[in-house]
């Protein structure tokens, strides 16, 4: 296999990568997380600098962003909802071009993969999505290092996604599931299926990479044989409230319980992206809960805080997959520097 070199490279969607470049990525988080964690210095960015984009504000991304750079020596400019113009004062196109004459990198994220799209199009640096609508591509890298770690493998994993599949989240992991030669089953109610596009193009990837890729409308029928059972909130960032009223009365019966991970063999994790309503100690958990009479959403506490449950350290896994993702776009020899 020739050399992997992503120096230069946008990193969008992973409908841009090939399988071999995606666990490329997943192996140098690894190595530079283990360079962390025995204190090794990595700061091989020192001296740039990266622009911040968030059209949409964020604890993981903003904080794994920000992290992952200064370790590798690198400075940082957040530009909140409020302190970005682009889009209203000034056009994308602009933007881009700006930015790219200050930093070495711009990360977005915010609303259309338009966006992002047309910010790599100008800009003469590497652009990183942080989240868009339809795709969230460095988180699915976390989830799959997190797999990674906990099974020793990807290919032949199964992994079912259940609840809304139709955004970020349902593409993204369908994308990356299939491009890695997982088993990917989405479990939801017909209307919440992604869309067809997406799914003739990566039942094409199944193809190729000998993925299996399925749909679901019965949970307990889904997990029979889930090594992970994977969920999100119900209501995506931005949506009004009143929107919780029809998710809540048609996803109701795919919320992740004790008695849904009981249907799973006992070796099943439990995976989600955060953040997750599984009690009432938020004010949007409290709410939603007094309101329909609820102790939990989408997954409940009893879950959540299980043996079973690996969510923090695939929270962890977002700061060293971002920082792998920064290091390959814009390090020379990253590789050799990493042993």
């Amino acid at each position: 296999m020739s050399k992997i070199n992503l120096k230069n490279r946008d990193f969008l969607k992973l409908l841009d990568f090939t399988p071999e470049e995606i666990e490329y990525l997943i192996d140098l988080a690894a190595k530079l997380k283990a360079m962390k964690k025995s204190g090794t210095p990595h700061k091989f960015l020192e001296g740039k600098n990266a622009a911040l984009i968030f059209e949409k504000t964020s604890t993981r991304t903003r904080c794994a962003f920000e992290v992952a750079a200064h370790d590798l020596g690198m400075g940082t400019t957040y530009l909140n909802p409020t302190d970005s113009q682009i889009g209203k004062k000034e056009t994308i196109a602009d933007t881009a071009r700006v930015l790219s004459g200050m930093y070495e990198g711009i990360e977005y994220r915010g609303f259309g993969q338009e966006i992002v799209e047309e910010l790599a199009e100008y800009a003469s640096v590497p652009v990183w999505n942080g989240l868009t609508n339809e795709f969230h591509p460095t988180q699915i890298l976390a989830d799959f290092l997190t797999v990674k770690e906990h099974f020793g493998k990807l290919k032949g994993i199964n992994f079912v996604y259940i609840g809304d599949c139709r955004f970020n989240m349902g593409n993204s992991l369908m994308v990356g599931g299939v491009k890695m030669g997982m088993n990917i089953t989405l479990c939801s109610p017909i209307k919440y299926q992604p869309h067809m596009d997406y799914v003739n193009e990566c039942r094409d990837i199944a193809e190729e990479t000998g993925a299996k890729l399925r749909f679901a409308r019965d949970p307990y029928e889904a997990v029979k044989n889930a090594d992970v059972i994977y969920t999100d909130v119900w209501v995506s960032m931005g949506e009004p409230i009143e929107v919780w009223e029809e998710r809540i009365s048609e996803l109701k019966d795919y919320q992740v319980n004790k008695k849904l991970m009981d249907a799973a063999p006992a070796t099943c994790v439990f995976m989600h992206c955060l953040p997750a309503y599984h009690d009432l100690k938020t004010e949007v958990g409290k709410e939603i809960g007094e309101r329909f009479q609820m102790d939990a959403i989408e997954v409940t506490n009893e879950v959540f805080e299980s043996s079973q449950s690996i969510v923090f350290k695939e929270a962890e896994n977002r700061m060293h997959t971002i920082k792998a993702v920064i290091a390959a776009t814009l390090v020379d020899n990253i590789d050799e520097l990493c042993k």
